[in-house]
């Protein structure tokens, strides 16, 4: 399922920004995450299936603005649009002519997402954290969460020792299936407008409404 994919995704992209302080790494982390008002970065995305071991690569841009707006675009191998903003959610397909909308907090009903998504996941609350030290330059970690959600199992987090920036993350499922995100050329606090977090359908689209689902 197309979204339950971006479900994992987003995980990704917030888990960083949202710990909190456990110890002296914690710390500096989160330090250099509240200070951010905006960040864009280029991705790459690599899922994998654990019954198959196939592996499905995308690639693209994401601007985020504080405290939960998000542009995630994908532009290889086939285009895709996805607009989180304060209340609405919009998943667009260019090729397939399909629009998905959705509720944010229709979405993000787990209380472990939706402290994702607002900032206020607490690491020393919600994980078992395990320093695993240096990999290639990195600082890897390991979260265990303390109330396993069948979008995740396990997480490993790669970390810039220096400016304390995410730069990778490996989400686990239940499955096994793996979805890893490696952000790179991370741009600090650049100017994003506004309009970018917001999407109007195009003419002649299929829109399937979801926000009037329980």
């Amino acid at each position: 399922m197309r979204f339950r994919i971006l479900i994992l995704v987003i995980s990704a992209v917030f888990l960083c920004g949202s710990v909190a302080a456990a110890d002296e790494l914690t710390t500096e982390i989160q330090k250099s995450y509240d200070s951010i008002k905006t960040f864009s970065a280029d991705f790459t995305q690599t899922l994998t299936n654990a019954a198959s071991k196939e592996r499905d690569l995308r690639s693209g841009k994401i601007i985020f603005k504080q405290p939960s707006l998000l542009r995630w675009e994908s532009v290889k191998p086939e285009q895709e649009l996805l607009i989180v903003g304060d209340s609405i959610v919009w998943d667009y397909f260019p090729e397939d002519q399909l629009v998905l909308k959705y509720r944010t907090k229709q979405l993000f009903n787990s209380k472990t997402m939706i402290k994702f998504i607002s900032g206020q996941a607490k690491l020393e609350e919600d994980f078992v954290v395990e320093n695993q030290g240096d990999d290639n330059g990195l600082i890897k970690l390991k979260l265990l969460p303390i109330e396993p959600e069948t979008g995740m199992v396990l997480a490993y987090v790669w970390v810039d020792p220096v400016k304390k920036m995410m730069q990778k993350v490996l989400v686990v499922d239940f499955y096994g299936n793996g979805n890893e995100v490696s952000m790179s050329n991370i741009q600090i606090d650049p100017e994003v407008n506004e309009a970018q977090f917001q999407f109007t359908p195009p003419e002649g689209v299929d829109v399937e409404d979801n926000t009037k689902n329980n």
